[in-house]
């Protein structure tokens, strides 16, 4: 899955907050077409990188390239953790969804010609009249997704988007993604700390601890070994074939 085309790459990347380091001679490739986790214990520096990425932090040292196609960031899209708005401020879908074109040129027309495909892509079609805050927290991350697609990025960037819904919403928002990076060859970077959705729906994993980053193919990565160091169990993944994954979690067993 995936081309060999590079979008974004890192080489012996270092950021820091002020004196303390995040992370170190971080190296990684990002090609169109592929669905990567940035994957590891919260703290580790998953968001650091994101950051960098974004714009929104310079590197230390090293190297961040970013292909000339996206621009200023503007085929990047970003979903963050949280929503941003005031809940007391009444908003509708529409004037929400629009608010990823904030920086982008675009007509009356094109507006309102994305804003029905992004809305379409998200299943939210016929609700662009309705408030935000009526929708369900299924719906609202929804919205979310589609604030990001209205920019008609190539890569999609979202940070921890599954916390605080329950299982059912998990699996509609996942499922739709990976339907988006399946069809749309849409690249996608998901930022998570839960290695049961990585282990069923990537491509690609980017592994963080201790300041470092094991990054390639998900088989490379989600390994027993590589988990039972960064998390001081021992980790068994196995997938069905139904799709559905088991996680077994145990104490390291030690050679005798």
């Amino acid at each position: 899955m995936g081309s060999s085309k590079v979008l974004l790459s890192v080489s012996e990347l270092s950021l820091a907050y002020g004196r303390r380091t995040v992370l170190q001679e971080v190296n990684l490739a990002i090609c169109a077409g592929e669905f990567w986790f940035f994957l590891g214990p919260n703290g580790e520096g998953k968001t650091t990188l994101l950051r960098a990425i974004l714009g929104m932090l310079s590197p230390r040292s090293g190297r961040l390239w970013i292909d000339p196609e996206l621009g200023r960031r503007d085929r990047i899209g970003f979903v963050p953790q949280r929503c941003d708005l005031n809940p007391t401020l009444p908003t509708t879908v529409r004037e929400f969804t629009l608010l990823g074109l904030v920086g982008i040129a675009a007509s009356p027309h094109e507006r309102r010609e994305r804003l029905e495909w992004a809305l379409d892509k998200v299943g939210l079609g016929g609700l662009a009249e309705k408030d935000y805050w009526a929708l369900s927290g299924g719906q609202r991350q929804r919205a979310l997704v589609a604030r990001a697609l209205v920019r008609r990025p190539s890569v999609l960037i979202l940070d921890e988007p599954t916390n605080g819904l329950d299982l059912a919403a998990e699996d509609t928002l996942l499922r739709f993604l990976a339907g988006l990076n399946r069809q749309d060859q849409l690249t996608i970077l998901f930022v998570t700390h839960n290695l049961a959705i990585a282990a069923r729906y990537a491509t690609h994993v980017a592994f963080f601890h201790a300041g470092a980053v094991l990054a390639g193919s998900r088989e490379e990565v989600l390994h027993r070994h590589t988990l039972a160091h960064a998390y001081g169990v021992e980790v068994e993944i196995s997938n069905s074939a139904a799709g559905a994954v088991a996680i077994r979690v145990g104490p390291v067993e030690t050679d005798s």
